[in-house]
């Protein structure tokens, strides 16, 4: 669904003002090219009001339905944690003001359903934070690939491997409650690399795969194999093991004529294999790492450009997850 009406400059709402807006989300609202940061809300009042001072915005609020009834807010980001995605995503779109919303986009895909419904009765657009899509790293992945650089893509693996987390029982962080989070980590972050590769390659037509825990420091998985077949007919493995001894992010295109190998969440240069040699090619970060796909939004809602990122393939992504964790939120009494 793209917005009937296009704005001239997108003045920007935030619901919750958390940790991913301090550098990752918020300068980037900001410094976007036809784009300003006018209003913030978080439940916790003073909070909502210290953001507002240091980053220099004009209002704050502690309630979420006054911020999206403010008058001089056009479009609403929200980055609360996913539990709350679908509620405040409807209660936007029924304002008639487009959504962004923070990744993954909800808990379950049904969810995302109910929020794309809601934005299609509304006529306003959709979009979710997968930033990878249009970071200028990820954008020589994909004119690498485009090029012919590796000849065809034939297969793709995964390999995330990270060390458990030294939390109290008591105390852990809501990305491993799966009431709140959907799931484990594997949510959390391999959703960025499967929408990565949705978008690099996709969609998938097909997705098997496990999920356990083997760690026992939460109820959310924390060990996920998958299998995975793209439309094109490449094909592709992925293991995420989040009580290994050792931290790995790897990804690995194989093609017919090489391969192509990066991290999704390091800045280390990606390496291109072929039958010239190796080579490395400088991929950096930029310094707002949400800032590109922001001014894609704002080029879309403005009538400039596209978003690479919509409700609808955030949506695949959220079936690649359901699929993958059916089995053990079953086992496990994991319902939302």
């Amino acid at each position: 669904m793209r917005t009937t009406t296009t704005l001239t400059t997108v003045r920007w709402g935030i619901i919750g003002v958390g940790d991913v807006t301090e550098r990752k989300s918020g300068p980037g609202l900001q410094r976007a090219e036809r784009s300003g940061l006018v209003a913030v809300m978080r439940r916790d009042g003073t909070k909502a009001a210290d953001y507002a001072r240091r980053h220099g915005v004009p209002r704050w609020y502690d309630d979420a339905d006054a911020l999206i009834a403010d008058p001089e807010v056009d479009a609403v980001y929200i980055a609360t944690p996913p539990d709350s995605h679908r509620d405040y995503a409807v209660r936007v779109a029924a304002a008639g003001k487009p959504v962004y919303v923070e990744k993954p986009m909800a808990r379950t895909a049904a969810e995302c359903e109910d929020m794309i419904a809601a934005c299609e009765r509304a006529g306003v657009p959709l979009f979710v934070a997968y930033y990878r899509r249009a970071m200028p790293r990820f954008a020589i992945v994909k004119q690498l690939l485009d090029d012919g650089a590796i000849g065809t893509p034939r297969v793709v693996s995964v390999r995330t491997l990270g060390t458990p987390g030294m939390w109290e029982p008591d105390h852990l962080p809501w990305r491993v409650q799966p009431e709140i989070s959907g799931g484990g980590l594997f949510v959390d972050l391999g959703s960025h690399t499967l929408d990565l590769l949705d978008h690099l390659l996709g969609p998938v037509g097909a997705v098997s795969g496990a999920a356990g825990n083997q760690g026992g420091g939460y109820r959310a998985e924390d060990v996920v194999t998958a299998t995975f077949i793209f439309t094109s007919g490449v094909q592709g493995v992925g293991l995420w093991s989040f009580t290994a001894a050792e931290q790995r992010d790897e990804v690995e295109i194989i093609g017919s004529a090489g391969s192509l190998s990066f991290s999704s969440f390091g800045t280390e240069p990606l390496v291109l294999r072929t039958a010239d040699g190796e080579r490395r090619i400088d991929a950096p970060y930029p310094e707002v790492v949400q800032q590109p796909l922001i001014q894609a939004v704002v080029d879309e809602l403005t009538g400039h450009g596209t978003s690479p990122s919509t409700g609808h393939s955030a949506l695949r992504t959220a079936r690649f997850v359901d699929t993958v964790l059916a089995g053990y939120r079953a086992e496990h009494g994991i319902s939302f």
